[in-house]
């Protein structure tokens, strides 16, 4: 027997032996030697058991510790779980493990892992706190039992709980619960660690030791995962903080640089085209700069060159962008680029476009809005300098408007030493606007010829007179025009302007060119067209008449007298009685060619002008009444407020 015991001879081989030995001293001993051998016997047997005992406990002790060293290896949640499971299903030996978890977001808990499950119901199961075996391991925080689950009553059985269990065919259960700070005496219940069979099973005291034992290794791997899990997510956020303070120094000191740059070229006596060149090379993209009233002053592409860099941007959608930066204090996206408003207070300088940029990062985008405060910045300085320079030349257009025949030679002579050739035709306008408006509209002049890089401009009586060079191909009445839609823009009021018929050149000529546009603005204002722009030679005679300041409400007066009985027939008859008479007129009396021009019958003429005689009397078509009807005519079509 103690040769069988040291070999490790299973319990059978033990009897067996001591069977034949008792056979043996029954019949040399008698009961006496059989006694003795009975109790051999048991000793030996008892002696087999606790070395089994043994044996068993050191298996289960070294896979607890190879399960301890496995779970303290992962570092992954999810692979120090499905440890676990697979190694309680092996220690055990059960049909299948699991592990469930708590939901703190649904408030339940729910299967986190299986291991041997074949029921996908199973595998998705939640529960409720208190529900099942589960729900009663991790309300109490002890291990539960049951040999046959669906006949226990110790449970709290609910229809979604039975029917997993049934669908997976378990039948006897183990659950333990995964304890943090177990040994404090308040331990959190982490989870609960389930061996479960598919047959009825009775599982032993060191089997439940066992399993709870493994759940105790198991709920601090969990808790280490999970603390390292935080340390790699923690890590992570700290890098990636780490990258974008990089990346925000990085830009910070690139926008700095560039602020730097482009506040030396300003300072250092740089043009728009220059600025324009250098913000193109810092957004790779072509940059363009505007005047308040949209026209392009500088343009430049990425690389340089020059390019149309606004073209094909609808006019009213890059205004309505400027309108929207320059109330948001902020660069605005417009037609696959970018535009900005360059401001000073509330005064509007002016506008930055950038091409071929739809997505505008951060840092560029802060760049570009920089790169429009120093476009303001040098608009300024332009601004200031040509002020300075124009009330030099201002006073030479004051003396030359006062007396120009005082010394015409020394009024040339200091015009070419500024740069201006008094003996070269030129174009004069005089621009009127509001009296409140007046001292904007002397700023608007200054910024208005700037922005041409050529003439004078100055204050003079009423006017803000202007003195520029004509453009090729733009005649005096479009000049003047064009004068007032601009200067209207910077100064923001209305402005009349008034134009001389022809360019004119030398003192006395350029002197009484001033007086031929000032009477043109005042024959505008007494039409009603203050805001317009015109020349002499387009208002004829009339502008001779007007010129002298008369107001609107006199020259509608007038054509009241002339063409009232008229004006009143045909407004309440529906006739054509007044466009009859100036057809009459224009086609020089000749009823042929005004029936013509009327598309009627020469008869339907020959009544009207007897009705136009029974309203007007019959010395209408004397020379002298012939002539104040065309008058009143001729100013009615050309002042469009004019009452009739």
């Amino acid at each position: 027997m103690l040769e069988l015991l040291a070999g490790g001879a299973p319990a059978e081989d033990l009897a067996a032996a001591v069977a034949e030995a008792r056979a043996a001293a029954e019949a040399s001993a008698g009961p006496a030697g059989a006694g003795r051998i009975d109790e051999a016997g048991r000793l030996a047997l008892a002696v087999h058991r606790t070395l089994r005992q043994h044996r068993r406990r050191e298996a289960e002790l070294t896979a607890l510790f190879e399960t301890a060293g496995d779970l303290a290896a992962q570092r992954d949640l999810d692979a120090v779980l499905k440890a676990i499971v697979r190694r309680a299903r092996a220690l055990l030996g059960t049909d299948t493990a699991y592990l469930t978890m708590p939901d703190e977001e649904a408030g339940d808990t729910y299967m986190r892992v299986t291991d041997g499950s074949v029921s996908a119901l199973f595998q998705t199961l939640h529960l409720n706190l208190g529900e099942g075996l589960g729900g009663l391991v991790a309300q109490t925080a002890r291990p539960y039992a049951t040999r046959d689950y669906r006949h226990d009553a110790r449970f709290h059985h609910t229809r979604l709980i039975d029917a997993g269990v049934l669908d997976e065919g378990l039948i006897a259960i183990l659950g333990v619960p995964l304890l943090l700070g177990a040994s404090s005496g308040s331990g959190q219940v982490i989870g609960v660690l389930f061996a479960a069979d598919r047959s009825p099973r009775h599982f032993s005291p060191d089997e439940v030791a066992l399993l709870n034992s493994l759940a105790a290794h198991a709920a601090i791997a969990i808790d280490s995962a999970r603390v390292a899990e935080a340390t790699r997510a923690a890590y992570a956020e700290l890098a990636e903080a780490h990258g974008v303070i990089r990346e925000h120094a990085a830009d910070v000191q690139r926008a700095e640089e560039s602020h730097d740059r482009l506040t030396d070229l300003v300072l250092g006596g740089g043009e728009l085209p220059e600025l324009a060149a250098a913000v193109a090379g810092l957004l790779g993209g072509p940059i363009s700069v505007h005047g308040p009233e949209g026209r392009t002053l500088a343009r430049c592409g990425n690389a340089g060159s020059a390019v149309g860099s606004a073209a094909g941007w609808d006019p009213a959608a890059v205004a309505a962008a400027v309108a929207e930066s320059r109330r948001a204090g902020r660069s605005v996206p417009c037609g696959g680029g970018w535009v900005c408003a360059v401001t000073a207070g509330q005064e509007l300088l002016g506008s930055l476009a950038l091409r071929g940029r739809p997505e505008l990062a951060g840092a560029d985008r802060r760049l570009f809005e920089r790169a429009g405060m120093v476009t303001g910045l040098l608009l300024l300085v332009r601004r200031s300098v040509a002020e300075a320079e124009n009330r030099v030349r201002g006073e030479l257009l004051s003396d030359l408007l006062t007396d120009p025949g005082r010394d015409p030679a020394g009024l040339v002579e200091r015009a070419r030493r500024l740069g201006v050739e008094l003996e070269r035709p030129q174009l004069v306008l005089a621009a009127r606007c509001p009296d409140e408006a007046r001292a904007g509209l002397a700023a608007a002049a200054v910024q208005y010829l700037f922005g041409r890089r050529g003439g004078i401009s100055a204050r003079h009586g009423g006017d803000v007179v202007l003195l520029l060079p004509p453009e090729r191909g733009v005649a005096p009445g479009e000049a003047a025009r064009r004068a007032a839609e601009r200067l209207a823009a910077q100064a923001g009021a209305p402005v009349t302007v008034g134009a001389a018929a022809e360019p004119a050149s030398g003192p006395a000529a350029l002197a009484a060119a001033y007086e031929e546009a000032a009477r043109c603005a005042g024959a505008l204002e007494a039409l009603g067209r203050a805001g317009d722009g015109a020349c002499a030679g387009e208002l004829g005679f009339l502008g001779v008449l007007l010129g002298d300041g008369q107001s609107p409400a006199r020259a509608a007066g007038f054509v009241r007298s002339a063409l009232g009985p008229l004006l009143d027939y045909d407004e309440r008859r529906g006739t054509e009685l007044v466009r009859t008479l100036e057809a009459y007129f224009e086609c020089g009396t000749s009823l042929v060619r005004a029936k013509d021009e009327l598309h009627v019958h020469v008869n339907t003429v020959v009544q009207r002008l007897d009705r136009i005689a029974s309203l007007l009397g019959e010395d209408w078509n004397s020379p002298a009444r012939a002539l104040e009807l065309q008058l009143a005519l001729r100013l009615r079509a050309l002042a469009p407020n004019t009452p009739g």
